[in-house]
Parts: C-alpha cells; sequence; structure tokens
C-alpha cells in the first residue's frame, strides 16, 4: 500500500501558509484553490504545475456535462450520471482511514473520498457548468444541494450522487446526531466553513496517530489562518509544539493563550500558565 503523503520542505511548506492566508482573505475565497493548498500542505510532491493540472481536470469534467439540461433535478441527475456514474467517483468506510480522502488532487486521481471532498468535486464541477450549487453541511455528512430554497434537490456524492429524499435526509441527520433535521441545516455552506470542516476532518484523521503529529500541525495552522476559528485551536497548538519537542515555542503560545483565557476563566488560564512552566522546565 501507498505510504500516506508526507508535508513539503520547510520554505515551500511557507510558502504555502502564505498563499492559504492570502486567499481565505479575498473577497470570494475559491474553494477549489484552498482545498488544493491544503493538498500542498499535505504533499509535497504537489507544486504548482500539479495544481494546475488539477484545475484543468475539474475544467474538463465540467464541458462533459449537457448544456443547461433544466431545473435542479436534472442538474443533480447529470451530475450524478456523469461523475457517479461515467466516472465512478464514490466514497466507501474505508476511506475515512487515509489522508488522501481529504485531499482534493488525490481524490481527483483516486475517483474516491470523504463526503466533504467529492461535494467539493461535484461542486467545482457544477459550478463551472453554470449550475445553482453549493454544499450542504448535513451533520456528519456533507452534500450538494441544487437550486433555490423552494426547489431544492440534495444529492450525496458519496453514494455517487443519489438524489436524496426527505426522510433520506432525515435519517442521515438522525444517524449522526440522535437529533432531528432542522431546516437551517439545509442552508448553503459558506467556501470557508466548508475549509474548515476539512481541516477539522484532517485533524480527526491524524488524532489516534501520534506518528502524523505533522499533520496535525499544519492541519492546526493553516485552520488558525481562516479569518474565522475556534480560539482553543491555539492551545491546540501549543500543545502539539511541545509533543513535538519545540518547548519554548510551545510554552510561548501557552501563554498567549492563557492571556485570552483569563478575560473570562482566570482558573482555566493558571492552568494553562502551569503549563507553559512545565514546557519551559523541560529545556533543562
Amino acid at each position: 500500500m501507498r505510504c500516506s503523503p508526507q508535508p513539503p520542505e520547510p520554505e515551500r511548506a511557507a510558502e504555502v501558509r502564505r498563499l492559504f492566508a492570502e486567499e481565505a482573505r479575498t473577497e470570494r475565497p475559491d474553494l477549489s484553490m484552498l482545498c488544493l493548498l491544503i493538498g500542498a500542505a499535505a504533499d509535497g510532491t504537489l507544486d504548482e504545475a500539479g495544481t494546475d493540472a488539477t484545475q484543468i481536470e475539474l475544467d474538463r469534467l465540467a464541458g462533459l456535462l449537457p448544456f443547461r439540461p433544466g431545473g435542479p433535478r436534472s442538474w443533480a441527475a447529470a451530475l450524478a450520471e456523469l461523475l457517479g456514474g461515467r466516472c465512478g467517483f464514490h466514497g466507501s468506510p474505508a476511506d475515512y482511514q487515509r489522508l488522501e480522502s481529504s485531499l482534493l488532487h488525490e481524490v481527483l486521481m483516486r475517483h474516491r473520498g470523504l463526503p466533504i471532498l467529492l461535494s467539493v468535486v461535484w461542486m467545482e464541477v457544477a459550478r463551472r457548468a453554470g449550475a445553482p450549487v453549493y454544499g450542504v453541511a448535513l451533520p456528519g455528512h456533507f452534500v450538494v444541494g441544487f437550486g433555490p430554497a423552494e426547489q431544492q434537490v440534495l444529492a450525496d456524492p458519496f453514494d455517487g450522487g443519489r438524489v436524496l429524499t426527505g426522510p433520506d435526509a432525515e435519517l442521515l441527520v438522525a444517524g449522526a446526531t440522535g437529533a432531528p433535521l432542522d431546516p437551517s441545516m439545509l442552508s448553503p455552506a459558506d467556501p470557508l466553513d466548508v475549509v474548515l470542516r476539512v481541516l477539522n476532518n484532517i485533524r480527526a484523521w491524524a488524532a489516534p496517530r501520534p506518528e502524523r503529529s505533522d499533520v496535525s500541525l499544519w492541519a492546526v495552522e493553516l485552520s488558525l489562518l481562516l479569518p474565522a476559528h475556534p480560539a482553543r485551536l491555539r492551545y491546540e497548538r501549543a500543545q502539539l509544539l511541545v509533543k513535538r519537542g519545540d518547548f519554548l515555542g510551545g510554552a510561548t503560545e501557552l501563554d498567549a493563550y492563557a492571556d485570552v483565557v483569563a478575560a473570562v476563566d482566570e482558573p482555566a488560564a493558571v492552568r494553562v500558565r502551569h503549563q507553559a512552566d512545565a514546557a519551559r522546565a523541560m529545556l533543562n
């Protein structure tokens, strides 16, 4: 079996972070480019030529779709026929065990991936063809939507683009949360929220694999570059630095996080400062 991708050299990694931060702060962030930069942070072999090739492949797939096939349901059917049928894009439980399943360039090459990355493929191909498409961040299972709310059609790229009925969506949500489907869950997902969810999936993949703390670290660092992110990610980054032997860097980050927490939870800030002192003590 092929080994998981390895991150690039430090100079290239820094360039990827810079480009990611710039794209995330544009007026209209490009979802495919942000996902490809995540791929470049994960895979040192993905260079500018590889990124361009991925975009060209998305363009090629869009060119295979029929011209304006009709309403939302017709668009969903056309995408399912092309991507799920002719091209064989889909997912399986085994895909959750592979880092490649969260990397756009790998998903395009393997035609396999997690629900959210397959949805990115669906969205980017459909968008290029002029479809009224967007992501729908159901709890535990990302899908795509076509058309306005009153005509919305949902499709599940993980299941080859199968069009979902109302009960299908309710079952997906109930299976993930045990709670009923709330109409707010069907709203279009913001591209940056999609990117953060992709990075959260990567962190979840790396968490039980201490030998891949490098993946945890770059995923956290990219998350921190997004305009909106959970403040606790700074604490997670500090812990990762300590685990990876950067005791001084981790201690500095822990002190900074304690300063933020102190305004709302002084006892928690004290505990974090004790952790910072313990990290510095490891230098002796």
